[in-house]
Formats: C-alpha cells, structure tokens, sequence
C-alpha cells in the first residue's frame, strides 16, 4: 500500500516555511504499514495542483493533500479538488456549525461571507470536523484511490491525522506490519561504526533493512522490517537488538522511540537520581539550555544557565579572574573548569556544564584555532574537561559541541 504527499503553498517553494508537515504524515503512515512513494511541493497555481494530482494518482494508493484551505483568494486548493473530480462546491451544515461555534467562543465578531464560504466542500467529499480550526478536511473516495486534503496549518493537520484519516485508512484497508527500531549512539563516527558491526549487519535477514543516520557526533541505526506476520517481525528485529548490543553498549544511549534524544535520557537519569544540573556556555550561546528544556518536566532538574559569551561576562558573572584568562586564553581546559565550578556553586547544583571555544570565522579574545572547543564537566566528586577541534564550520563546530557536552555528561552520570 502505497501514498503520496502533496504540500501546496509557494512559502514552502520560497524556503519562508519549513514543510513539517510531510514529515509527520509520513511517520504516521509508516506506523500503521502504508509506504511513502513519493513527497512533492507545489505552488498555489490550479494547473500545478492539477498535474500533481493525477501523477499522485497513478503513481500511489492514498493521496494526502495539506496547504491551501484558508479564506483568502490564495487558497484555491478546494476549488482545484472540485475540477479535479468534476464537482461543484456544497455548504456542509455540519461544518457550518463548527465554524459558528468557534467564532463564538474564540472570535467574539460576526462571521464575514469569506468564513461561511469555509464550510463549502466538494459534493462527492466526506466532511473531517477540524475542531481546531474553520477549514475542514476532506475525504474523496475514486475506486480503490482515497484522496484527503487538510488544512496546512501543522496542528490541525495532526489531530485531524491522528483522529480522522489514520482511523479510516485502517478500516478500508488491509495492511502490512511495518516495524522500525532506531538506535541511538554517540561517540563514534559512522564509518568505525559501521567497521565494528560489518559481521552483524552481513548476517541481518532479508526482510530487515539497516540504515545509518549520522549527524554531528551522533549516529542513529535504523532497523526497518515489512511484512504481514508481526509476531515473527518483532520476535527477530528483538533478536537482532539483542545481538548488536554487545558490540555497541559503550556508545548506546537508547532507543528513539522511547527517548529521542540524549538530553531526554539524561533528563529521565537525573530525575530517577533526583539530581540537579546547571550550565555556563559561551560558544554555544545558550543551545544546551534551550535543549535541555525543550523536554517536558525540566524544571525536576535543570536549575538554571549563565551565557557568558564576552570574556567580561566570565569575570562579572561567574567571577573568573583576569589573572587565569591572561595565562591559559580565554578557550581553555582551565576556564571551562573554573566556569563549571563557579556555576555549579551559583545554582547548587549536583552536576555542571561548562564550554567555551571558537565557533568561528573569527578568533574573538583568544589565539586559539577556531574550531577549538573545551567543555568542562563538575560533580560533587569530579572535574573533568577536554579540548576538542571540531572542524572550521561555525554551525557544525557550535552543534558538536553541544553534542560532546552532553556525551560527556552522560558519561559522568
């Protein structure tokens, strides 16, 4: 069972918005067994949409459509969907009412022609209630093809995904078992990974499939099995975790599914602990904070940051002396450890983070290589701190090292 995706909206053919959207309607497909054939971005132009259609048509199954259900004069996807199956615009009442309701209680202003005309849907369509917003999904049914549009806004979408389509596809049709089980690993570049697991990955079945997914210190394994017996399928993926994990266990973190990312594992270790930690960046500019507390219940754990970006700040706020700059630079083990520990102390904290480096393309207040990152990490027990050279890309040299921060926390954990 095949689907193709179609996102309309010239903001995403501009690069002014990021297609999220595709993304999670793909995750979501793949979890209930329908395979992505094929994701394509169009401009609000009725021909493109058109052309687009009947390709998606040919080529796939399920046609999701998102983009391009608003009021305005821009949004003509609705009317193109209408040619396309040779229908006329009808005013759903159901929807009607929905519009009505919302305006009611969130609006609080008469609804203009432009909103009413949001509860007109092609004739042979089925109605998906969006309570979340005016512009209803819709569902159109061509033989065995199904055709769904949603609106493009990504939080309607979701809920219309999760309560509306997803439900339905299951009901209409018989599908595979697909099962993926990512693992996640730090420390270890892709291709001594993949060096170290050759035997294992020769040995894989057929039906498993096994994809490296590197990003910036971190390497993601990708176990992806299809087919219609899942009790067999889960019983040898399980198998095969089982067996790579001897020759991965000192840079496994965990599994994606169940904690997506290092700072999530590290999060639930110092809950379990009922530990704390603080950071001081400089380089870094603040990322190992904002990823740290972009996880829900961070507030159990992280108590707090300082970014002290210029050399002034080090001094002012975390109270590093001019004297230990002057004789071992500003990008050093020694002012990485001395920042840990003055904001270990400043927040109470159980464990500390400290970086500072240069991310590039300029030196700033110190000698050292841009590209030099030093990352410090105090306990109650131990310092401990390290240089790293991370290459001369300022984005890359900033996202390793927040990367190698928290590795190394991780590890002193």
């Amino acid at each position: 069972m095949q689907a193709e995706i179609i996102t309309i909206g010239d903001e995403i053919l501009i690069g002014q918005v990021v297609d999220t959207n595709s993304a999670f309607i793909a995750k979501e497909l793949n979890k209930i067994g329908v395979s992505v054939y094929q994701i394509t971005s169009v401009q609000d132009n009725k021909s493109h949409i058109l052309k687009s259609l009947k390709e998606a048509e040919d080529n796939a199954d399920i046609i999701i459509v998102t983009g391009g259900l608003g009021p305005t004069k821009d949004d003509i996807t609705k009317h193109t969907i209408a040619e396309y199956f040779n229908d006329i615009l009808v005013q759903n009442e159901a929807v009607l009412k929905n519009i009505e309701a919302l305006w009611e209680k969130y609006i609080k202003q008469s609804l203009s022609q432009v909103n009413i005309d949001q509860a007109l849907i092609p004739s042979k369509s089925k109605a998906l209630m969006n309570k979340f917003g005016s512009a209803p999904g819709m569902w159109i049914e061509k033989q065995e093809k199904t055709f769904v549009s949603l609106p493009g806004v990504p939080f309607e979408m979701r809920a219309l995904m999760q309560n509306e389509v997803l439900p339905r596809l299951q009901d209409k049709y018989e599908l595979p078992f697909i099962l993926h089980k990512t693992l996640l690993t730090y420390g270890l570049g892709e291709s001594m990974l993949a060096a170290r697991i050759e035997t294992w990955e020769d040995n894989l079945p057929n039906y498993i499939k096994l994809a490296y997914l590197p990003n910036l210190g971190k390497v993601r394994l990708r176990l992806s099995a299809k087919g219609n017996d899942k009790e067999k399928i889960t019983k040898e993926v399980n198998n095969q975790i089982k067996a790579i994990f001897p020759l991965i266990q000192d840079i496994f973190v965990g599994f994606e599914d169940e904690e997506s990312s290092i700072e999530q594992k590290i999060g639930k270790q110092l809950t379990q602990l009922g530990k704390t930690v603080s950071v001081a960046e400089s380089c870094t500019g603040g990322l190992i904070a904002e990823r740290i507390t972009a996880n829900a219940g961070a507030s159990a754990y992280f108590k707090g940051g300082i970014v002290s970006y210029a050399t002034q700040a080090k001094t002012d706020v975390l109270g590093i002396s001019n004297a230990l700059i002057e004789k071992h630079s500003v990008v050093s083990t020694q002012i990485a450890e001395a920042m840990a520990k003055a904001v270990r102390k400043l927040f109470k904290t159980d464990y500390a983070i400290a970086v500072t480096g240069n991310a590039g393309p300029t030196k700033g207040d110190s000698d050292a290589d841009i590209g030099t990152v030093c990352i410090a990490i105090v306990s109650k027990k131990h310092i401990y701190s390290q240089e790293f050279h991370l290459g001369n890309h300022r984005v890359k040299v900033i996202n390793k090292a927040v990367n190698k921060a928290f590795e190394m926390l991780r590890e002193e954990i």
